[in-house]
C-alpha cells in the first residue's frame, strides 16, 4: 500500500513544501535546507537521516521522497503491534485484534496522506499515542522522550500534553522537562539557522487564506469570490473566502483547548480508578477530533491522529466489542474527503461532515467527562454478561406428566 501511495510527488504538498529542503540537504547544502524548511520543519529534521543516507547511496529525489516516509510507516507498524500485543494479553478476540491491526497499517486515509505527501502526520500521532501508553505503564523517561518527539514533529502534539500527564501516575514534572528538552534539541537548529523563523511561526499559528468546507466555521465565509487552490486552479463554484478576523484565532484557540479539557477530566473523574492510564486515549482522540472540526484548514490527513487514537482506545478499553466506532469513523472520513467533493456542493460537504463529526465529538465528550455515562455503559455490559452466563447455566427438562 505504501509503495503504491509513493509513486511520485509532483504537484503534491511534499513537492511544494518539503522537496526543496531535502534536495538541498542531499547536495550537502545545510543552509539551503533550513532556508527551504516549512512550518513543520521539526518533522523534516527528525526524518533527515533517512534522506541523507539515501542521497549517500545514490538515490534521487523520488528515492528520498520514499525514504523519508519509511520512519512514519514503521512507527505505525510498531504502534499496531504494541496495541495488538496488549489486547492479546487481555484475551481480546482475534477478530478485534485483526481490525485494530488493519486500521493502523492499512488505513485508506493513510494511503491518501502518502499520496498528498504528509506521512509526518503518522509520526506525530504515533509519538503522542505512544506517550500515553508508556505513561499508563509509569515509564517516565520514555514518556518524556516520546512526547518531546511528538512536539518537535508537529506543533499539534501540544494537544497530547494534558492526556499524557494525566495518564502518568507520578513524576509528571520530570516527564514534562524531558519532553521540553527533547523538543528544544530538535527544533534548535531551526531557531538558530532558519532565516525566516518569524514566517514559520506565523504559518503555524494562522490558517492564512485556507478555508475548507470540512469545518464548523464554513458558513461564516463569503461565497462571493473566485477561490484559487494551491495549484492556482479555481475551486468549484460555491467556495467561500475566510473571514479575516477568524484566521489568527482558530489555531491558538484549538491549542488552548487542552487546558480546560485536562482540568475537566481531572475534576470530573477524580476518585474514579477507571479514569486513568489508557482511558486517557479517549481524551486524546476527542482533542484530535476537535482540532479537525475547528480548523478552517482541515484536510484529510488531519484525521489520522484522531483515527489512530480512537482505534487504540477502543481496542484497549472497550474489549467487550470490536473497534466498530473507529472502523465507521474511518469510512466516514474517507467518504467526506473522497466521495463528497465529487457528489456534493461545498455547502453540502460541510453539512455532511458536521452531521457525523459533531455527534461523534459529543459522544466522546460524554465518555470523557460524564462518569455516569461510562458507569452506565460498564453496568450494562456486566448485566449482559451475567444474563448470558445465567442463560447458559440453565438446563431444560420437560415437565413430568
Amino acid at each position: 500500500m505504501s509503495w503504491t501511495g509513493l509513486v511520485g510527488f509532483a504537484w503534491t504538498d511534499y513537492d511544494r513544501e518539503a522537496a526543496g529542503a531535502y534536495l538541498a540537504l542531499s547536495h550537502g547544502d545545510i543552509s539551503g535546507f533550513f532556508a527551504s524548511i516549512p512550518a513543520y520543519g521539526g518533522a523534516l529534521i527528525v526524518r533527515a537521516p533517512f534522506a541523507g543516507v539515501t542521497a549517500l547511496l545514490g538515490g534521487g529525489e523520488l528515492a528520498i521522497y520514499r525514504a523519508v516516509s519509511i520512519p512514519c510507516l514503521l512507527a505505525v507498524a510498531w504502534l499496531a503491534l504494541a496495541i495488538v500485543r496488549r489486547m492479546g494479553r487481555r484475551g481480546c478476540p482475534a477478530s478485534s485484534r485483526a481490525i485494530v491491526l488493519a486500521l493502523c497499517v492499512a488505513n485508506p486515509v493513510t494511503f491518501r496522506a502518502l499520496e498528498i505527501g504528509h506521512p509526518e502526520e503518522l509520526l506525530c500521532a504515533v509519538f503522542a499515542i505512544g506517550a500515553v501508553l508508556t505513561a499508563a505503564d509509569g515509564r517516565t523517561i520514555v514518556t518524556g522522550l516520546l512526547l518531546g518527539l511528538a512536539l518537535a514533529t508537529k506543533a499539534w502534539a501540544v494537544l497530547a500534553i494534558g492526556p499524557v500527564l494525566l495518564a502518568l501516575p507520578a513524576r509528571r514534572l520530570a516527564a514534562l522537562a524531558i519532553a521540553g528538552a527533547v523538543a528544544a534539541v530538535v527544533l534548535a537548529p531551526i531557531v538558530l539557522f532558519a532565516p525566516h523563523v518569524a514566517a514559520l511561526t506565523t504559518a503555524a499559528t494562522s490558517t492564512g487564506t485556507a478555508f475548507q468546507p470540512w469545518q464548523i466555521f464554513w458558513f461564516l465565509g463569503d461565497p462571493g469570490h473566485v477561490v484559487l487552490g494551491g495549484d492556482g486552479v479555481p475551486k468549484p463554484w460555491g467556495y467561500r473566502v475566510a473571514p479575516e478576523a477568524l484566521l489568527p484565532l482558530t489555531h491558538p484557540f484549538i491549542a488552548a483547548l487542552v487546558v480546560p479539557a485536562t482540568l475537566a477530566w481531572a475534576w470530573l473523574r477524580r476518585g474514579d480508578a477507571r479514569a486513568g492510564g489508557e482511558q486517557l486515549l479517549a481524551l486524546l482522540a476527542l482533542l484530535f477530533l476537535l482540532r479537525c472540526v475547528l480548523d478552517p484548514w482541515n484536510n484529510v490527513y488531519y484525521a489520522l491522529p484522531f483515527l489512530l487514537a480512537l482505534t487504540a482506545w477502543e481496542g484497549l478499553c472497550r474489549r467487550d466489542r470490536p473497534p466498530v466506532l473507529a472502523l465507521v469513523a474511518t469510512v466516514l472520513v474517507w467518504a467526506t474527503f473522497q466521495w463528497a467533493p465529487d457528489a456534493l456542493s461545498p455547502d453540502m460537504q460541510c453539512v455532511f461532515y458536521l452531521a457525523w463529526a459533531l455527534p461523534l465529538a459529543v459522544w466522546l465528550g460524554r465518555a470523557c467527562f460524564v462518569p455516569a455515562f461510562a458507569d452506565r455503559s460498564d453496568a450494562t455490559r456486566r448485566i449482559a454478561r451475567t444474563d448470558i452466563a445465567g442463560v447458559r447455566g440453565i438446563g431444560y427438562s420437560s415437565p413430568k406428566r
